[in-house]
């Protein structure tokens, strides 16, 4: 496994890691990504381009990395068109460690930034719905019919990608939409998406169809309070990920 320099081994506020090798520290980013449940089982790992991209480190880094999970049975390569490298499980022996070192043991700073991230995300809800135009409200209501009708993961958390965005643009404000999607990547290990799984999804359709009838509507009191309790539901996933590292 070929070490080199970690540009970027964890996102700001996370903390750092120390790993022995920067192949060795993506790997553990993902495993813990895994086991929030940014990617499921049986659910395929974006291309190796992207994930270098979205962590910051070279392709030769991730694909050490990926070799990395294989080896300890996290994923499975897959050959052909429809292949690619896809998660075996979301939970195994070297979880616990990945969980406790990138996310138990920085927990008051996460606590710190899921506060600011709650505060940023009203202030975005409710300045889109101050100054959403139409073209913003046919946006809103496209992401959001995108992510009823998905059909799996991936499809979702896309749709629930552009359905924040397109609320964060509604505000037109281009600084504050630049500060949300930093937040995210400074709470989700530099993963650009929100965790995802039935059980989330359910508590955030609600919310979704709230929050665009908020904002479309024009009611920035309503739209305010919806999104600050609407993002509590990535805290939740990291919480009960890190209390199952710590119970394990």
């Amino acid at each position: 496994m070929t070490s080199e320099p970690a540009r970027a081994t964890s996102p700001p506020g996370v903390g750092a890691v120390s790993p022995v090798t920067a192949a060795r520290a993506v790997a553990d980013r993902l495993i813990a990504a895994i086991a929030v449940g940014d990617y499921s089982p049986g659910e395929r790992l974006p291309a190796e381009r992207e994930l270098a991209a979205m962590l910051e480190v070279s392709r030769v880094t991730v694909r050490a990395a990926l070799a990395d999970l294989r080896e300890a049975g996290y994923v499975e390569a897959r050959r052909g068109r429809s292949g690619g490298s896809f998660v075996r499980t979301d939970w195994g022996t070297r979880t616990a460690g990945a969980v406790q070192s990138l996310l138990g043991e920085e927990w008051g700073r996460l606590e710190e930034l899921f506060d600011l991230r709650r505060l940023i995300e009203s202030l975005v809800a409710r300045t889109a719905a101050e100054r959403h135009s139409p073209a913003d409200d046919a946006a809103i209501q496209a992401a959001l019919r995108r992510y009823e009708q998905a059909q799996d993961g991936v499809a979702a958390r896309a749709a629930d990608v552009e359905f924040h965005r397109s609320i964060a643009e509604a505000a037109h404000n281009p600084s504050l939409a630049a500060l949300s999607r930093q937040l995210l990547a400074q709470v989700s290990l530099g993963i650009s998406h929100e965790p995802f799984t039935p059980e989330l999804r359910d508590r955030a359709l609600p919310h979704h169809r709230a929050l665009a009838a908020a904002v479309t509507g024009g009611d920035p009191d309503t739209a305010a309070h919806i999104a600050r309790d609407h993002f509590r539901i990535t805290e939740d996933a990291i919480r009960t990920a890190v209390d199952r590292a710590e119970e394990g």
